[in-house]
């Protein structure tokens, strides 16, 4: 019991800390709103970017108030990504207090995992699924039926395309941390994954399809880094109750001289 805090606080002090704690996360995260707020244009422009390189050089708007919503939406998607340390951090230093001390080294990894996973899986997204979905899309253009066919895209229509692929690919990449929880809270087991290997790969391509357009090439860039970040996690999982089983045994034995 020693190696969790001494302080035992009463529910009034746990919700005071608890709402100090949202009240630094949403102080970091208007902060953040306003400068991205202020180079929205310029994060629009990197979002836009694959959309220039597959041909595409115009974006329309219908609605007169759409361009300014684009703007804040692109601010509050940035400002998200850029407090997510502020927010992370404080939701450690309100949980971890009540934790034991081999649970917060449990737990640290896959909080420091997280962010890393995310960006790896929406900058997939951004440099290789986004251009070949587009690419795939933008094929329909010119003369089909005697009719000149020509996309022209909304900039709303174009940022909830993007911000798809990116949120898309940044949490399917997660799927090793959620496994990987799932089971140190003994909800599953590695055999009980193991055997759902089968399900897990119909479920990979289920979900590679409703986040991508439908395009085989697209589908593909999903479906099989889900499959591998599934047989990676069950690596993981694999050494986590390895060193469990260590640790377990060691505590077991009689130490010479007690």
């Amino acid at each position: 019991m020693k190696d969790i805090d001494d302080t035992k606080a009463p529910l009034l002090e746990h919700l005071i800390e608890l709402r100090r704690r949202l009240l630094y996360s949403i102080a970091a995260l208007i902060l953040a709103f306003f400068v991205c707020y202020y180079f929205a244009e310029d994060i629009f422009g990197v979002l836009v970017r694959p959309l220039l390189q597959a041909g595409q050089t115009k974006l329309i708007y219908t609605q007169i108030f759409e361009a300014f919503f684009v703007k804040v939406k692109v601010a509050f998607f940035a400002a998200m990504m850029l407090s997510f340390p502020v927010i992370a951090n404080q939701l450690w230093q309100f949980i971890a207090p009540g934790l034991y001390r081999k649970e917060k080294r449990a737990l640290l990894p896959f909080l420091l995992a997280t962010p890393v996973l995310f960006c790896l899986g929406a900058s997939m997204a951004y440099f290789i699924a986004v251009p070949m979905a587009l690419h795939f899309l933008l094929s329909f253009q010119g003369n089909i039926g005697g009719v000149n066919q020509e996309a022209l895209p909304a900039i709303g229509n174009y940022l909830s395309f993007i911000m798809q692929f990116l949120f898309g690919f940044g949490i399917a990449f997660l799927l090793p941390v959620l496994l990987m929880l799932l089971e140190r809270a003994g909800i599953v087991t590695r055999k009980q994954l193991v055997s759902a290997r089968r399900y897990a790969i119909v479920a990979a391509f289920a979900i590679a399809a409703v986040l991508t357009p439908p395009d085989v090439g697209s589908q593909l860039l999903l479906a099989i880094p889900l499959c591998f970040l599934y047989e990676l996690a069950l690596i993981g999982i694999w050494f986590t109750e390895r060193r469990r089983a260590r640790d377990t045994t060691g505590e077991g034995e009689i130490v010479p001289g007690e």
